[in-house]
């Protein structure tokens, strides 16, 4: 007769995941893994000591010019960022009307946030934004509810750099949609069209685009008709933007099987209703890095605006610290 014997209970396996595993595996798999870890280590110890002796031990973090001077070589003069940090942030704009360009820039990057949370997107959401454009421009720009007039060359710092990369995403975003849906039809003209307004604003850097806005254009208007020269610029940077972006949106349509468009077709789907149904939320989700990384790009690029003396948050750093020659050296702690 068979007796059961119970088998005793055996300790549990190691855990597949932790920090200690992690390390273990990616960090000492093997020896050639092991020694340039603990180079590297040894490396980034070396580099971490020396910043924190230049940034934070022998530092100068009062705004006292003549103290830098005497630390040049050895610390960081970090008194620039305490006697220039409204300058840097808010550039030329007039100092006792700060409040405004503060006002306006912390919609503008609450809006940005509340818009990355799927639980915010609601059909509120857009004009949401129509609101804070107008009041971005209303409180910048003044003459309405008693504000100030302040011109728009005056406008600078954190404020324009939030202004134009976000204005010009947002209207790049659905002409590179259009665009990109262009370049796929197959009607000559608008294939055409499209296809040559990508090639030609790809084929020129940013500043070809915002010189030829700022300086040519006014040339074939007018004169005193020409529109201002933050419009101009913010045309500028659109239309670069579209024209990247769409090439990112046409990739993202090539990707998506003919099968899907046929059996739309024969549902009985117009054009319109299987790009917006089946196509186009396939077609955007497959190429959100690339959309991401023509956005970043798009922030990055308005650093350029300085070619028309347009100062944004990197321009003012430059023209705060060149404006006086006690501060000069201090670039890179301004940056």
């Amino acid at each position: 007769m068979a007796v059961s014997v119970p088998i005793p209970a055996r300790p549990a396996p190691d855990a597949a995941q932790g920090p200690w595993r992690w390390i273990r595996r990616n960090l000492f798999g093997s020896v050639f893994s092991s020694v340039a870890t603990i180079v590297l280590a040894i490396v980034l110890g070396k580099l971490l000591t020396h910043l924190a002796q230049w940034g934070v031990i022998h530092a100068v973090f009062r705004p006292s010019a003549s103290e830098c001077q005497a630390a040049r070589g050895t610390g960081a003069c970090w008194g620039v960022v305490a006697e220039k940090y409204r300058f840097i942030l808010m550039g030329r704009y007039p100092f006792d009307q700060h409040w405004r360009p503060l006002v306006s820039t912390i919609v503008m990057v609450a809006l940005l946030i509340i818009s990355c949370m799927p639980r915010f997107w609601r059909a509120w959401l857009p004009f949401a934004w129509v609101g804070a454009l107008i009041l971005d421009f209303v409180l910048m720009r003044g003459g309405l509810f008693g504000l100030e007039v302040v011109t728009t060359d005056l406008w600078g710092g954190l404020p324009l750099t939030i202004m134009l990369s976000t204005v010009a995403i947002a209207l790049a975003y659905p002409l590179s949609i259009v665009v990109a849906l262009g370049r796929r039809s197959k009607l000559p003209a608008i294939h055409s069209l499209c296809v040559v307004y990508i090639e030609l604003i790809r084929g020129v850097p940013l500043i070809s685009v915002l010189f030829m806005a700022s300086f040519m254009f006014p040339l074939f208007l007018p004169v005193g008709s020409s529109p201002d020269v933050l419009i101009r610029v913010l045309a500028g940077i659109t239309l670069f933007s579209a024209a990247y972006l769409a090439e990112v949106v046409r990739g993202g349509l090539q990707a998506i099987p003919n099968g899907q468009v046929e059996a739309s077709a024969t549902l009985g789907l117009s054009f319109w209703q299987m790009q917006r149904k089946i196509v186009l939320p396939q077609a955007l989700a497959m190429v959100v890095p690339g959309i991401i990384n023509s956005f970043i790009s798009t922030f990055k690029d308005t650093s350029l605006v300085t070619i028309v003396s347009l100062y944004e948050l990197t321009g003012d750093v430059t023209l705060a610290l060149n404006s006086d020659v006690n501060w000069r050296p201090c670039q890179m702690e301004g940056l």
